[in-house]
C-alpha cells in the first residue's frame, strides 16, 4: 500500500473531470507534508482513474485530471 493512497481514493471519490487541491488540503487527506518524493508516487494516480496535471510551487496546489 502506497502512503499516498489515501489521496488516491479521495480523488477517485470525488467523481469530477479536474480537481485543484491546496498542498494544506492534500496535508489534511494524508497526515503529513507532500514533499519532492511526490513526484516519484504521481503515477500511482493514473492507477485510480487520475492523472497529476500542473503542480504548482507559487501557489501550493495541484491540479488533478479525470482520465477519459
Amino acid at each position: 500500500m502506497s502512503k499516498y493512497e489515501p489521496l488516491w481514493e479521495y480523488l477517485k471519490s470525488t467523481k469530477k473531470e479536474n480537481y485543484q487541491l491546496s498542498y494544506e488540503k492534500i496535508r489534511n487527506i494524508l497526515g503529513f507534508e507532500i514533499n519532492h518524493s511526490f513526484l516519484n508516487y504521481k503515477k500511482e494516480a493514473k492507477e485510480y482513474g487520475y492523472e497529476v496535471g500542473k503542480i504548482s510551487m507559487k501557489e501550493k496546489n495541484i491540479l488533478f485530471h479525470k482520465i477519459k
